[in-house]
């Protein structure tokens, strides 16, 4: 990974996020899949993960516990997106909102992550992201979605 440690990065990901991992929306997240047959909680944690490798790669300075804190939570709208029901109808354009109420709901979310979770969708929703943390996390997100959706390889490592 050319000076960026896989190791660190998992390391990282605790150390700021060890919270969110293990709370009870995160758990419900991996009974919801994203795409393809990702869990939203392993999609979540991809994103986090590409969203820091990135910044250390391209040598971005960047609040790195905003940055994975928000890409954790990017997704945390705690339904299954899946199932017919009127309140999933267009999905894509409002579930960061939801996100962001369920996130602030049970967590202290800073400016950063708060822009993160609302803009990730950009330019779907189009609200533009005002932080390189979000511009990250926008970006990781698409890396992420067609990955998943073409059954590529995850970046993350085995534990999530």
């Amino acid at each position: 990974m050319n000076n960026v440690s896989r190791r660190e990065i998992g390391i990282l990901l605790l150390k700021h996020g060890d919270d969110i991992l293990r709370s009870g929306g995160m758990q419900q997240e991996k009974e919801y899949i994203q795409h393809g047959s990702v869990s939203v909680y392993r999609h979540s944690v991809s994103v986090a993960y590409v969203s820091l490798y990135l910044a250390r790669r391209w040598r971005i300075s960047v609040d790195e516990r905003a940055l994975i804190r928000g890409a954790l939570l990017h997704d945390y709208f705690l339904y299954d997106w899946h199932i017919p029901d009127p309140a999933h109808r267009l999905h894509g354009f409002h579930h960061a909102q939801k996100a962001l109420e369920n996130a602030a709901r049970d967590f202290h979310l800073g400016p950063i992550e708060r822009d993160i979770i609302k803009k990730h969708m950009f330019p779907l929703n189009l609200a533009a992201p005002r932080y390189r943390e979000s511009v990250l996390v926008c970006v990781a997100d698409k890396i992420c979605a067609v990955g998943e959706t073409f059954s590529l390889p995850a970046p993350v490592a085995s534990w999530v």
